[in-house]
This record gives C-alpha cells, sequence and structure tokens, in this order.
C-alpha cells in the first residue's frame, strides 16, 4: 500500500519537472510524469522483491530519485529529438 505513496510523490515531482525544464512546448504534459511514476513503480516493486523493507529509507530515495532522473533525461532526449526533427522538417520546406 506504501507504493502508492512513492507514486503519488513521483507524478508530483514529475509535474514540477515539466514546468522547470525549458520547451515544454514541444511535448505533452503527462510524459514527464507518466516516465517518472512508472519508473518508481517498477524501481520500488524491484527493491521490494529483493527484500528491502518499506520503513528503509533508500527504497524510497532510490525509486523517487531513479524516476525523477530518468524522467528528467527521456525529457531533455526527447526536446531534443523534437528540436531536431522541427528543424530538418523546416529545412526539407524551405521555410
Amino acid at each position: 500500500m506504501y507504493i502508492l505513496l512513492a507514486l503519488i510523490a513521483a507524478c508530483s515531482l514529475g509535474v514540477v519537472l515539466h514546468f522547470l525544464m525549458p520547451r515544454r512546448d514541444l511535448r505533452g504534459v503527462a510524459v514527464t510524469p507518466a516516465i517518472a511514476t512508472a519508473t518508481t513503480a517498477a524501481v520500488y516493486t524491484i527493491m521490494q522483491w529483493s527484500g528491502v523493507g518499506e520503513g528503509d529509507v533508500w527504497l524510497w530515495v532510490a525509486s523517487i530519485g531513479a524516476g525523477i532522473l530518468l524522467a528528467a533525461a527521456a525529457t531533455a532526449a526527447i526536446t531534443a529529438r523534437r528540436t531536431r526533427h522541427d528543424a530538418l522538417e523546416k529545412q526539407a520546406l524551405g521555410i
């Protein structure tokens, strides 16, 4: 049941991260929170299966931290790819 707290925290921090990162008009508003939440769920579950208890602070730090770090990296990559793609399309159209 505690996984819900981790997922809510990751999703909330993902929303904040979306608005803090530049060029948010090039990606959907749900992309960053979704990546953060999915990553947090996976890391939390894997750590629980490996025997880390719910009361251990490292479970929370690792799962939420990994979710936010991966979401930031993926969001930056998505934004960069979209920027390159748009530039190539403008060049192809002669704009």
